[in-house]
């Protein structure tokens, strides 16, 4: 075998399985910033999200998104699952079905299962923003909707080699096709399932319900820090030293700066240094470089995390100042600095980086990249958006979509999963002691 297809491919298998690793991080953040009694529930969806993911990856998403087909959508090797990528004579029917990852020369299930992670991403992304009040099946169900429908659509778009493509609309690693996909079918979630009980006040007011553990939300962050080492070098399919050196330099650049911005931010706002606001301004500055990462330099990419850091905190005033409660600041994150590192593109980039060498605004290019990266934005935005809410308003409306009021009230671990991430802090049963009276363990079940 070539020996560079045998190093890209390890390289590509390698950052791929950093990005499932990620799947770890978002467990640990969520779980962090929730209350105990929902700790089972947000683990389990971010556990079995990832195993709806590949199924319906395999069964359908993947042929939509990279198929050879309309501008719309793929229409080759749709049915994955069937043996698309060989026939029992040769192993070479379907070679040619998938035409848009042609540029990279991994075998076609390296492809897949790098482009099954990411994928994987865009549905966790959810979880976070529809916590502590979702049902469990019903998060499920839009899971497969979400990774078999929603976001190969868009895909198509915009890796597959659809029409936003051909207009040269640049994503390197995701800002928009994961982060943003996300974080619009997020929002749509969001508004069909209201509030959590307690969240607003009649005047309009906010109240804080704090996570209850920033340790697990920390570790999160930095299984998460790490997995972005996969997510855009890994973006390159191919062992280019020189260029996944300079993006793993870019994208660490990026949220060490945001770290700092949004500890700056959070502090001048809220008065002290919000470790919560922190630990999303490295994740909006990671979200935020995703998609410029590879056509920007070091520099840039210091001014792109700087900027998402500060806008993280902004955010997740804002959406709770419009009563869009989202217990984790996804929303804020992948949403919001999705839209703005996509945007960054078109101001940022640097034409000895880029693959139709245009420059950015900032850069003597004009509004030329900008104004695409913009319609992009809009234009994936919207139809996302729109496509989440018709499949959430369906769940709804057949299974439903929000437990009961005592069930949220009690927690969705026990209504849901019947047992408790923490039993110790549950209140215990009677028990008797030699002197013959009796003992409660009466510690009170931790919210």
């Amino acid at each position: 075998m070539d020996p560079k297809v045998m190093a890209d491919t390890l390289w590509t298998l390698i950052t791929a399985m950093l990005v499932f690793f990620m799947n770890l991080g978002f467990a640990c953040v969520e779980s962090g910033f929730c209350r105990s009694k929902n700790t089972v529930n947000i683990l389990s969806k971010n556990f079995i999200v990832f195993a709806a993911s590949s199924i319906s990856f395999w069964v359908l998403g993947y042929g939509l998104m990279f198929g050879n087909g309309t501008p719309w959508w793929g229409t080759e090797g749709l049915w994955f699952l069937g043996g698309a990528d060989n026939s029992p004579a040769t192993g070479e029917a379907y070679k040619g079905a998938y035409a848009s990852l042609n540029w990279t020369g991994v075998p076609l299930l390296a492809k897949f299962f790098f482009q099954l992670v990411f994928a994987g991403t865009a549905a966790t992304i959810v979880s976070g923003a529809v916590a502590e009040r979702i049902k469990y099946f019903s998060f499920i169900v839009f899971s497969f909707i979400i990774v078999g429908l929603i976001y190969p659509v868009i895909g198509h778009w915009i890796w597959g080699g659809g029409w936003l493509a051909q207009k040269g609309f640049l994503d390197f690693a995701g800002s928009t096709q994961v982060h943003s996909i996300g974080g619009w079918a997020a929002l749509a979630g969001v508004v069909v399932l209201g509030p959590r009980i307690g969240k607003y006040n009649k005047d309009g007011s906010a109240n804080a319900i704090p996570g209850h553990n920033l340790s697990l939300g920390l570790i999160g962050c930095f299984v998460l820090w790490l997995g972005w080492f996969g997510f855009n070098p890994g973006s390159t399919m191919a062992a280019d030293v020189d260029a996944i050196s300079r993006i793993c330099v870019t994208t660490n650049t990026a949220a060490a700066a945001a770290i700092l911005s949004a500890t700056i931010v959070s502090t001048l706002l809220l008065g002290k240094p919000d470790l919560g606001m922190t630990i999303n301004g490295c994740l909006a500055g990671l979200v935020a470089i995703t998609a410029p990462c590879a056509f920007v330099s070091v520099a840039s990419s210091a001014i792109i995390g700087l900027i998402a850091g500060a806008l993280v905190v902004l955010a997740v005033i804002a959406w709770d100042k419009v009563h869009v409660d989202d217990p984790v600041g996804a929303l804020a994150v992948h949403l919001v600095n999705g839209v703005w590192g996509t945007l960054a593109v078109g101001l940022f980039a640097q034409s000895q980086w880029m693959p139709n060498k245009a420059n950015g605004l900032f850069f003597g290019g004009g509004f030329t990249q900008l104004g695409v990266q913009l319609l992009g934005v809009v234009s994936a935005g919207a139809a996302v958006f729109l496509m989440s809410l018709v499949a959430w308003a369906i769940i709804k409306a057949t299974i439903g979509l929000r437990v009961s009021i005592q069930e949220e009230i009690e927690g969705l671990d026990i209504g849901e999963h019947g047992n408790s991430a923490y039993p110790d802090f549950v209140v215990r049963k009677t028990f008797p002691v030699s002197t013959g009276s009796v003992v409660a363990a009466a510690e009170p079940a931790r919210r």
